[in-house]
């Protein structure tokens, strides 16, 4: 018996070696990683950048704690600020801690405004997090109820509907923040229009209520652009990212701007590992590495690839009822049982993933060749017609 708690469904392979947009098994069978660690691995497998940040600075310090100044946090808040416009960071471990953050921060936003009883605004379909407060806000009815009671004051409404917000915001006076993402991945890769997002930054500048995006998956070069926001054309007051930016190595991050920095004071938040001088590092390598050679620029040309290989290969079109989504994040909605398909993918030694249920979520990294690309959407094609043939049969 595992001395693993049994929280997860795992696949039957184990990974030992990495390189790039490859995972190889024990026995050095080599799969094609179209689901990068759940967009984490944004820069491959191995990448020598952040090996190497890693081997100079677990050589010298790995934590101090937050009780001292830590130069590489300074000077990581410092490229980030820059390349997004925002004005301070608070740095933790994860898109949960960095979601909770942007939660903490909203309620004593509004509370600074005497707002008794904040409430934030929330997307049918999102998610945020499994800890309480993120999950609170999540979505997903049936992730979040086996937990109740859980956080109150959070008010949902349907992506890509103004009206209901607007709504909202006559029924709750108490309102004070619009949390989103603006590529929701979990709930089946869906990217908010653009239009709406102008329009939620106009009604939240009207009201006093801060926009706080959650772009733990959509950000670090992920979408096209270092973050979803900057190609969308819409900026927020609190950004909350992680997930890419570490590359593997926990690291989470919540920037602010304007009146959302001047909320968190000393004794309002913290952590005890976030921001260390080893997560800072190494997200700094990774930031480099991002910015000094523009890698978003390939998340298009990736994307085209793989979708025309995709097209070129399937047989069964009429199985596909969308394909969605920004940059890579790309999402296939199908109409057809797909509870099959991941592992008819890894058998054929490729890895992808189903969310939403009917979802195909690809994640490919931002160093994948064309070619790669190409096999990955060639062989997810096969699959699917495969699968179209079984449900005929």
């Amino acid at each position: 018996m595992s001395a693993i708690m049994p929280t997860y469904g795992r696949l039957d392979v184990t990974f030992v070696r990495g390189d790039g947009a490859w995972l190889f098994d024990a026995a050095g069978t080599a799969y094609l990683d179209g689901v990068s660690g759940i967009a984490v691995t944004n820069l491959g497998h191995s990448h020598p950048a952040v090996t190497e940040a890693i081997r100079i600075q677990s050589g010298q310090l790995l934590h101090t704690s937050n009780l001292y100044h830590i130069p590489g946090q300074q000077r990581l808040a410092s490229t980030l600020t820059q390349a997004t416009g925002m004005e301070s960071v608070f740095f933790c471990n994860s898109g949960a801690e960095a979601n909770e953050t942007a939660i903490k921060l909203a309620r004593l936003y509004g509370h600074h405004r005497d707002v008794s009883e904040p409430k934030i605004i929330v997307l049918e379909g999102a998610f945020h997090g499994r800890t309480m407060g993120a999950l609170s806000a999540t979505g997903n009815a049936r992730i979040r109820e086996p937990f109740a009671p859980l956080l109150p004051g959070f008010v949902r409404c349907p992506r890509n509907d103004i009206e209901a917000v607007m709504r909202a915001s006559r029924e709750y006076p108490d309102i004070v923040a619009v949390h989103v993402e603006p590529v929701q991945g979990e709930g089946g890769v869906h990217a908010l229009d653009p239009g709406y997002l102008k329009a939620l930054r106009r009604l939240c500048d009207q009201q006093g209520w801060l926009l706080s995006f959650d772009e733990v998956q959509s950000g670090n070069g992920r979408c096209g652009a270092l973050f979803a926001f900057e190609r969308l054309g819409v900026t927020p007051d609190v950004l909350a990212t992680a997930k890419g930016l570490g590359n593997g190595i926990p690291i989470g991050a919540c920037l602010t701007r304007g009146a959302a920095s001047k909320v968190l004071g000393p004794g309002d938040h913290g952590t005890t590992f976030g921001g260390s001088p080893f997560a800072c590092a190494v997200g700094q390598a990774v930031l480099d590495t991002l910015i000094d050679n523009q890698l978003w620029t390939r998340a298009d040309p990736i994307r085209e690839t793989l979708l025309s290989s995709f097209s070129d290969t399937l047989t069964a079109s009429d199985k596909v009822r969308d394909i969605r989504g920004l940059g890579l994040m790309i999402g296939i909605e199908l109409d057809m049982d797909c509870s099959s398909l991941v592992q008819r993918a890894l058998e054929q030694r490729l890895l992808i993933n189903v969310t939403a249920g009917n979802t195909v979520r690809l994640l490919p990294p931002l160093v994948m060749s064309d070619d790669d690309a190409a096999a990955l959407g060639q062989g997810l094609a096969r699959i699917i017609n495969q699968a179209a043939n079984t449900e005929i049969e």
